[in-house]
């Protein structure tokens, strides 16, 4: 028997391309800002490795730039965009919901919260061997908020998608109105709050791409280990349990994994929304709804749009002054979700 449309193995060359892509525009990305570098001298320093004997041909300026400012940025812009996209394609699919994103369950709302205590108290700019501490604290208000949902969201003893989304909902709301009253009695962190909570990569180094680095490598393999059991979930609660997955189990291990990347993601970023909505749409749009490709694409694409995203942010306004990437992010992923929304209207016919 054929095999479903949408569930036909993928060429490798996907693959290969959203990597090569990938990598493509991060080359491009490295030579765009208000230190002008020319490429050649950018593809010097990164080869500098393999050929000892070119080292000494790069002024140390340059250098200095393209690998501790660039480079790094760069890459923490790609673990972002990857974490946002995958923990969407994950939510979408658990909670059965095409307008679910990886702040459907208040992550990113608690991990506002922990950054603007942070703030208010004086600890936005301490750092703890060379880390700084309001990433922590964002990271502490997520993982807080998200215990605070599965608590309201359990029912006799399950996790069900609806009760979930509207825990969510309540936990969102919630924080929403204790950030509101911390920004009205501190007005002189006001701009410092509304920045963070807009989304940037402005100052980050490779210590916070380092540090996001292990949530990102086990939390994506936790999905891609499920990516059959997601499958079956979208086909709904009873048709999967009567094809042998543990519902309750499976859905609770795939939102922590999801969560987890996502609270670290805004914890270095800020909230930087679309991605996790429209990404996995885009991709479904190609490739069809099979999970295990999906999530790959996606993993590439999500990268791929917010360091195209953070390339604008930094390199779009004259005097190096940047835009907040959240924002930039909502520019571009507006009118692709308008998109998708036509193309499933000719689909259906409507």
């Amino acid at each position: 028997m054929e095999a479903p449309r949408g569930f036909r193995k993928p060429a490798p060359l996907w693959w290969i391309g959203l990597l090569g892509l990938s990598l493509a525009a991060a080359f491009v990305s490295a030579g765009m800002g208000p230190y002008d570098i020319p490429y050649p001298d950018i593809a010097r320093v990164v080869l500098s490795p393999l050929r000892p004997e070119t080292a000494g041909s790069v002024d140390e300026t340059l250098r200095y730039i393209v690998i501790h400012v660039r480079l790094a940025r760069i890459f923490l812009a790609l673990e972002v965009g990857a974490a946002l996209a995958l923990a969407g394609a994950v939510y979408q699919g658990v909670l059965l919901n095409p307008l679910a994103d990886p702040f459907t369950l208040g992550v990113s709302t608690g991990a506002a919260f922990g950054a603007t205590l942070a703030i208010l108290v004086g600890w936005g700019g301490m750092a703890l061997g060379g880390f700084q501490t309001l990433p922590a604290a964002a990271f502490a208000g997520a993982l807080g908020a998200l215990y605070l949902v599965y608590l309201l969201g359990r029912l006799d003893g399950r996790v069900h998608a609806t009760t979930l989304i509207l825990a969510g909902i309540i936990v969102s709301t919630f924080l929403s109105a204790w950030i509101s009253l911390l920004k009205s009695l501190n007005e002189d962190s006001l701009s410092t709050i509304v920045f963070w909570i807009m989304g940037s990569l402005s100052g980050r180094s490779w210590t916070h791409g380092l540090w996001m680095l292990p949530y990102l490598a086990a939390g994506s393999a936790a999905i891609l280990y499920y990516a059959r059991e997601l499958d079956l979930l979208s086909l709904g609660d009873v048709q999967a349990q009567q094809l042998g997955v543990d519902v309750s189990r499976v859905r609770f291990r795939l939102l922590l994994a999801a969560s987890l990347v996502t609270a670290a993601a805004v914890a270095v970023s800020g909230i930087v929304g679309f991605v996790g909505l429209v990404v996995p749409h885009l991709v479904r749009l190609v490739l069809g709804p099979h999970h295990r490709r999906l999530l790959v694409a996606a993993f590439f694409t999500g990268g791929l749009l917010v360091l195209v995203a953070d390339t604008a942010a930094r390199t779009i306004l004259p005097g190096g002054q940047e835009l907040p990437l959240g924002v930039v992010t909502a520019v571009l992923g507006g009118p692709c979700f308008c998109f998708i929304l036509l193309q499933k209207k000719k689909t259906v016919g409507l």
